[in-house]
């Protein structure tokens, strides 16, 4: 026998570590995040010899990925020559695609005795195993979604936790060149690792699955959707408590006794939500359903928490409207940009440094293009009331010509609804980018979603150069993202080359005979000269190669002094662009809505340097936030003029107007 002792200063130092510790002996979640050992499968020879039952030698912390660790090849470029290979993207430092295997062991404690266990990987790519003392626990794949694996009960004490990560390209819904942006070497990279939240969990016999909420503003109620399990062999009866919170306020409280046989069932139940706040960009409100079970007479499980938005999407009269009233969308592009990690932000931090260097110039809406965000990005998102439109991960132009693909798509299409589709910033829904091929299958795709979600808007692909498409919005589509339509250009790519710049002029002309909210696709795309001090941020898994080759080629012809002025050039043209792009459609009273490419710099897929900010989100010193947001804010002045230049002997006449 043994004793330990332990001086405290004060009564409430102990009060405080006496409740951290009931707190950690009664904890039904532990973190998997720290050290993990590692071996890597170039070979894919680990199932077949039994890895999972072997233990590893390579240290790495998790989550986390490869590169992150400093695993991988090292690159063989250099910055010595403007090859197409280097300026094609950054480069990475360590880059590794094949299968790998990370080991740890866990302890189950024993609170945890005859209940079920979850292992939660936030995200992967792409496909992860799972075996827990040597016993395998299935396989799940996706580019979108968590990873959810039951592994069952497992006893008190240790046990060996050991995943097998492939990032191989399982499905090609990205074309030879990995151009999706959930797939690709861009800027998010093909990373191998989990990162996010990495947990295990002890479940309840009886608990929620699953829940979704669809808010009602006319009728003043919600519905809940909610799927609930019961996994012992004999019939449970519990009581279904809702709770409805704005802030910490209880507004409502109901409850739905019920006899749970074996298995699952799903419910609905409706909801009163009295004199409701609507959600929007001016008034972002947000609600809360805490969804708990009691189990005869004993106390609560852990409840399940949504936060939910009052608010109504819809496409009156060709025009988008939010709530009854008609909005217009002040957006940009996010291709996954993120150079320090190759991976998106997992937490609030990270997405509120996006969301409001958007909002600082004007912006209310942003399009993942060809991927999903994680879920800290939806909450900022929800929490500032920015309108997101979200894409499955895919753009090629064979659409159908793989079965696999379908298959994958329409099973990843359903994660994303049912992980994400709680969050009222979950707007708009595509397909895709630039599809081409089965227009069937996408026309179906959307069908089958509208049919189960009608909580936003949605269309079968933004923009397509297919033949026969991409003019017109497809049947069954809510909202149409095009360059053109058959009456003419939605975007001055196809005008300001060719025509002497005139302020008078709009696109109305090209939105005759469409019946859904237009939105233009990917306008701006106007260069500016590298700002090559940018360089020295370059501090984590990628190499700007494509900056310093740049650089060096200056240094070579003797002119290297010279960027800072080619980039004040160059920047101050593309500003004087944008203000032109987004004023013209700002003019169209039929218009929805514009997506720049970009408000900031992709430097991938041929680095891009298309941004007024940097890829950081960082400013570029061209044009400052409150004069950006002169042209582009919810109430904008406006002049129609014929002409740029004047004679002095020449009466300036303008009509005025105001977007609003």
């Amino acid at each position: 026998m043994f004793s330990i002792r332990f001086r405290f200063k004060s009564t409430g130092t102990l009060l405080l570590w006496l409740l951290f510790l009931a707190a950690e002996l009664n904890a039904q979640e532990i973190s998997l995040a720290g050290a993990w050992s590692c071996r890597l499968d170039p070979d894919n020879k680990g199932v077949q010899e039994r890895w999972y039952e072997q233990r590893f030698e390579l240290p790495v912390r998790l989550p986390g990925t490869l590169d992150d660790n400093g695993i991988g090849e090292k690159p063989t470029l250099s910055d010595d020559s403007l090859t197409k290979q280097v300026l094609l993207n950054l480069t990475r430092k360590h880059r590794y695609i094949g299968v790998a295997w990370y080991r740890k062991e866990v302890e189950i404690p024993a609170h945890w005795r005859d209940k079920d266990v979850e292992l939660f990987l936030e995200r992967v790519l792409w496909e992860a195993r799972v075996w827990v003392d040597g016993r395998e626990m299935g396989m799940q794949e996706s580019l979108s979604t968590p990873q959810r694996f039951n592994m069952g009960v497992l006893k008190p004490g240790r046990h060996s936790i050991v995943l097998r990560v492939d990032n191989s390209k399982k499905y090609d819904i990205s074309g030879p060149q990995n151009f999706a942006h959930a797939y690709t070497d861009g800027t998010q990279i093909i990373w191998n690792g989990v990162i996010g939240r990495m947990t295990i969990r002890a479940l309840e016999k009886c608990r929620v699955t699953t829940v979704q909420v669809f808010p009602d503003i006319e009728k003043g109620t919600i519905s809940v959707r909610s799927g609930v399990v019961n996994t012992l062999d004999q019939n449970r009866k519990v009581e279904l408590e809702y709770a409805i919170f704005y802030g910490d306020k209880l507004l409502s409280r109901q409850r739905q006794p019920l006899m749970l046989a074996p298995g699952g069932i799903q419910l609905v139940q409706t909801i009163p939500v009295r004199n409701p706040q609507t959600w929007d960009e001016f008034n972002p409100a947000l609600y809360r359903l805490r969804l708990s079970i009691k189990t005869d007479g004993s106390t609560k499980t852990e409840p399940c928490w949504v936060s939910f938005g009052m608010r109504k999407f819809s496409g009156e009269q060709g025009l988008l409207h939010l709530n009854g009233r008609r909005i217009f969308l002040r957006g940009t592009l996010e291709s996954a940009i993120f150079p320090l990690s190759g991976y998106p932000p997992m937490d609030r931090d990270g997405w509120l440094k996006v969301f409001a260097s958007a909002r600082a110039y004007g912006l209310n809406h942003l399009r993942f293009h060809s991927w999903c965000p994680p879920k800290a990005a939806f909450e900022v998102a929800d929490s500032l009331g920015f309108y997101l439109q979200v894409e499955n991960p895919l753009w090629i132009t064979n659409l159908g010509q793989d079965k696999n693909i379908i298959r994958f798509i329409s099973e990843e299409a359903a994660r994303i609804l049912n992980e994400y589709g709680n969050h009222p910033s979950f707007a708009f829904w595509s397909m895709g980018n630039e599809l081409e091929g089965d227009f069937d299958y996408l026309h179906a795709l959307v069908d089958s979603l509208k049919k189960v979600d009608s909580r936003r808007l949605y269309a079968s692909t933004s923009f397509s150069f297919m033949g026969g498409h991409g003019a017109g919005p497809e049947p069954g589509d809510d909202f149409f993202v095009s360059q053109w339509t058959n009456s003419g250009w939605l975007r001055g790519q196809g005008i300001f080359n060719d025509q002497p710049p005139a302020f008078d002029k709009d696109y109305s002309a090209s939105l005759r005979g469409l019946n859904v909210p237009v939105i233009s696709h990917e306008i701006g795309q106007y260069s500016v000269y590298p700002k090559l001090d940018e360089i020295g941020k370059y501090q984590g898994v990628l190499d700007p190669l494509n900056f310093k080759a740049i650089r060096k080629d200056l240094e070579r012809k003797g002119l290297d002094h010279l960027w800072p002025a080619y980039t004040t050039a160059s920047g101050a043209l593309a500003a004087a662009l944008y203000k032109e792009e987004i004023e013209r459609a700002l003019k169209t009273k039929g218009f929805s809505g514009f997506q720049l490419l970009d408000l900031h710099d992709f430097p991938g897929q041929g680095t891009a340097l298309v941004g007024l900010l940097d890829a950081f989100w960082d400013s570029k010193g061209i044009i400052a936030a409150s004069e950006f947001r002169q042209f582009c804010s919810p109430v904008v002045p406006l002049a129609r003029f014929p002409k740029a230049v004047f004679q002095s002997d020449e009466k300036f006449q303008a009509s005025i107007e105001i977007a609003n």
